[in-house]
């Protein structure tokens, strides 16, 4: 871990006991005042802390977002993951969890194949937004301005021959998807690899989380993917039933 970083968690740390004047915390991590306000400068910036009229610093509101979201994926991934298990040994395919998280799609649970096919995927790691179906049913799930800005920045990064490179071809995928309620991946992110998804929702009915089934084609090919459909709806139900 480098100093920087690791000064940056202990100003975090400290302010979580309470509020700090710039010469408190320079004592608190032995360091000289010009290094701590830097370092607070940045953070300030990003709303990881803020500074008050009396130049006390606290935690920032970016940081209460940050809770929020990881409560958020925590109870999800504690009330999904029976019902991942069960879908994962019925079909005997990968299945992924997925939440939004700042303009991302982050795997948020991953439950191997049976079989000896593995797949890139990881815990933790980004899902591809137009290429992947939790990528799609979670970016569906956005408010329209927010859904427009990202489908205009998006670098449509070609995986495979099948992967959707225009922004107009998205505009109609994420619709297709919001009107039926799940989406696809058609060898767009890998492409011996298909893939289904369906979103999880709260008692509002705002989509908290996705879970989807990947299949190798040496398997299964696509039309064979699809006749899982109704496991993995049913497994998003059972999943949404239960979070509320």
């Amino acid at each position: 871990m480098s100093q920087s970083l690791a000064r940056a968690l202990q100003i975090l740390t400290s302010l979580g006991e309470g509020e700090r004047s710039l010469d408190q915390l320079a004592g608190e991590l032995g360091v000289h005042k010009t290094t701590v306000l830097r370092l607070l400068r940045t953070m300030e910036a990003d709303r990881f802390v803020r500074r008050d009229s009396a130049h006390r610093y606290r935690l920032g509101s970016r940081l209460f977002a940050l809770a929020d979201v990881a409560r958020e994926q925590h109870v999800v991934r504690q009330v999904a993951g029976p019902h991942l298990r069960e879908l994962n040994q019925k079909t005997g395919q990968t299945v992924h969890l997925a939440a939004w998280e700042n303009g991302e799609v982050i795997y948020v649970d991953k439950l191997d194949s049976v079989r000896s096919v593995r797949m890139y995927s990881q815990v933790g790691v980004p899902a591809a937004l137009h290429c992947t179906a939790v990528g799609k049913v979670l970016l569906a799930a956005q408010p329209k301005r927010q859904r427009e800005a990202i489908v205009q920045a998006l670098e449509y990064k070609a995986y495979t021959p099948n992967t959707i490179t225009d922004p107009d071809r998205l505009r109609e995928e994420l619709a297709t998807t919001k009107e039926r309620g799940w989406a696809q991946d058609r060898a767009e992110h890998e492409s011996f690899i298909n893939c289904i998804g369906a979103p999880l929702k709260d008692a509002t009915g705002r989509v908290i989380g996705a879970v989807s089934l990947s299949v190798p084609d040496v398997l299964l090919n696509y039309e064979q993917v699809l006749e899982l459909l109704p496991e993995l709806l049913a497994t998003a139900e059972a999943i949404t039933a239960d979070y509320n």
